[in-house]
């Protein structure tokens, strides 16, 4: 009896669903934009990109999923170069001294709706970590066609306050909330890792074959 306990239950665990498959954040498909209140006459925006991180991610049970990214603030553009110099500066995110934001996930939740998802988290910005919630849509789950490998999308916006991270400079002047907006792809690891090198490969093949010529 015992024996056939045993089978059932491993029989059942080798019909379970997979774990939760491991993606790589696409720096090139991952970027942000952040927008806040100035004087109340405009809504300036910023943008970020460049990302790099990791994601355990299954569709079919997605509250188990985990994720952690890496944000170079080296990336940061306004498309005016004064704002650009001024916000890298001590004034706000002194770049020099902080020049990352993380995000950590501690929780995941579904959203309201079909592939909607609450992801709460730890952010590290400037010296200091709070926690933030993430209001995710999952975009598309399938294989991407360039890469030949699985791939996830993903848009996700949250509502963050400046002075919570000690960069609340003219405050109420410019508005201590300001709106961020996420876009991201993440392709599975491994495939995405020999693509890479595959296309490492092919640009010295070429870079040599250049050099024959």
């Amino acid at each position: 009896m015992t024996r056939r306990i045993v089978l059932a239950a491993a029989l059942a665990l080798a019909s379970a669903p997979l774990y939760a498959t491991t993606y790589t954040l696409q720096p090139n498909y991952t970027q942000g934009v952040f927008r806040w209140n100035h004087l109340g006459f405009s809504s300036p925006a910023a943008q970020f990109g460049q990302a790099e991180g990791t994601l355990e991610f299954d569709s079919k049970n997605p509250t188990q999923s985990t994720v952690k990214v890496a944000i170079p603030l080296t990336s940061l553009s306004t498309s005016v170069p004064e704002l650009d110099e001024h916000l890298r500066s001590a004034d706000f995110f002194d770049v020099a001294k902080f020049p990352t934001v993380t995000f950590t996930s501690t929780k995941v939740e579904r959203g309201n709706g079909p592939e909607k998802l609450r992801v709460t988290g730890e952010l590290t910005m400037h010296g200091a970590t709070k926690p933030v919630t993430l209001d995710v849509a999952v975009t598309k789950v399938g294989i991407n066609p360039r890469l030949n490998v699985p791939c996830v999308g993903f848009e996700a916006t949250t509502k963050l306050k400046r002075s919570d991270f000690n960069l609340g400079k003219f405050v109420p002047l410019v508005s201590d909330e300001i709106q961020v907006h996420i876009s991201s792809e993440v392709a599975e690891a491994k495939g995405y890792a020999e693509y890479l090198k595959a296309e490492d490969a092919a640009e010295k093949a070429a870079a040599a074959a250049a050099k024959k010529d």
